[in-house]
């Protein structure tokens, strides 16, 4: 039996990336040039990936991808560069009949902290949500892998980190440096607080081993709240005398 090409995407934060593979083995794995442009970038460079890996990738004579698998990452994050890979992995399901795999993007960093010489035990994953918020989940490492004991969450830095020393990650430590530090948590270094393609892969490809895949119809971005300009219009549509939270 032939091994899964596969196409991975990561588009939940700032700098987005894509990246193909070949079963387990990663093959090759690109950045967006620019920052939150990941609408403009994500599908030039998923085809360069394509192109550079050749026929095994590509169908020279009709111009399509040779992909069996996407592997996505769904969020929480950016709203709309959510929004643009859960379209894009849609439209391969239909188009040639991709399986898709959605992996949850606070997992994503957290995997980023296996490559350490020791990684921590205890780990919480931060991604700002503003309002002093922030989208959240705690890890533990159990048997070589990190497990989720809690989230994804909306919640505070100090609620998420009470009861236990943590190590954290994540862009979140960026934005709520002084509620971490004041909860005894310890940051890991800024190379590990970032999502990428290649962990997606990783991810996906222990959950595609275990037959979890997502049906294109049932593919929706993980939000935890709802976008802004939601309530923004909620609220300026509500009628007189009721409050929206």
């Amino acid at each position: 039996m032939s091994l899964p090409r596969i196409l991975t995407i990561e588009t939940s934060g700032r700098r987005g990336s894509v990246a193909l593979a070949l079963g387990e083995a990663l093959a090759l794995e690109s950045a967006f040039a620019t920052d939150a442009e990941h609408a403009r970038e994500m599908l030039p460079a998923a085809a360069a990936l394509c192109r550079k890996l050749g026929s095994k990738f590509i169908d020279d004579a009709r111009q399509v991808p040779r992909l069996d698998h996407c592997y996505v990452s769904i969020g929480p994050g950016s709203f709309t560069g959510l929004r643009v890979a859960v379209t894009f992995a849609r439209h391969l399901a239909l188009a040639i009949g991709v399986k898709i795999v959605a992996v949850p993007t606070l997992d994503v960093i957290a995997e980023n902290a296996r490559s350490l010489s020791n990684p921590p035990d205890r780990l919480a994953v931060v991604l700002d949500a503003k309002r002093k918020q922030v989208f959240g989940a705690l890890y533990e490492m159990r048997a070589g892998r990190y497990e989720r004991r809690q989230g994804p969450l909306l919640t505070t830095p100090s609620e998420l980190l009470a009861g236990g020393h943590w190590y954290v990650t994540g862009e979140g430590v960026n934005y709520h440096s002084e509620a971490i530090e004041a909860s005894g948590a310890v940051a890991l270094e800024e190379s590990l607080w970032w999502p990428r393609a290649a962990m997606v892969h990783r991810i996906g490809w222990s959950l595609a081993q275990a037959g979890t895949f997502t049906p294109a119809h049932e593919l929706v971005p993980l939000y935890v709240r709802r976008p802004e300009a939601e309530e923004l219009w909620e609220r300026r549509h509500a009628p007189q005398g009721r409050q929206v939270p």
